[in-house]
């Protein structure tokens, strides 16, 4: 059985950056964000699943997933996010699972904002935390994403914060400095393989 890692870290953290930096050093990265986006399109038992509950116009006529219209459903409906997150979710675990098995290398990373809200940590063997101070997470999505800093801290406000992640997390990493960065990557790195060899 591979070692499966998964890392995790509130907006602006550099969860992405992080995954980059293992990816170099030859580490599969599983981005559960990506495949979310494609199992809604490509799974048919989850197209099916979401238009039962969400309605034919949860899809478009070329079968693409209707994004406007379930973002409009979901948005502020704590229960209808949860509905469609109980569809999508497992659909995610399953195909993570599938993946990890096809790979070749020691161990494989699972990037996941919502790692613990979605239950993954269940399917890992241990999990990263990227943190950063809430000013610099705030300034870098403000200038990745080009949005409003208002909606950014609303995306902040609704996500474990740093504190939590940590205590919840196997491992931390603070990414203040991105070229500090690498250093923690390989120390970890180094970390993982030498378990994956006790696997």
């Amino acid at each position: 059985m591979k070692l499966r890692v998964g890392i995790t870290g509130g907006i602006g953290s550099g969860k992405s950056t992080v995954c980059r930096l293992f990816a170099e050093r030859g580490v599969p990265v599983y981005d559960c964000d990506a495949a979310a986006r494609r199992l809604m399109t490509e799974d048919a038992a989850l197209r099916e699943a979401i238009r039962a509950r969400f309605g034919a116009e949860s899809y478009l006529q070329d079968g693409a997933p209707n994004r406007p219209y379930l973002a409009a459903r979901v948005f502020g409906d704590a229960a209808e996010r949860a509905a469609l997150e109980a569809l999508v979710h497992p659909a995610v675990a399953a195909d993570f699972e599938r993946w990890a098995d096809r790979q070749e290398a020691p161990y494989v990373l699972l990037e996941s904002a919502i790692l613990y809200e979605a239950g993954l940590q269940e399917r890992l063997d241990r999990v990263v935390a990227v943190l950063a101070p809430a000013a610099l997470r705030l300034e870098r999505a403000v200038r990745r994403d080009g949005a409003d800093a208002e909606a950014i801290r609303r995306r902040m406000a609704a996500q474990a914060d740093d504190d939590t992640l940590a205590a919840r997390a196997d491992y931390s990493i603070v990414n203040i400095r991105e070229e500090e960065l690498a250093a923690d990557v390989a120390q970890l790195d180094q970390r993982f393989r030498h378990e994956a060899a006790r696997v």
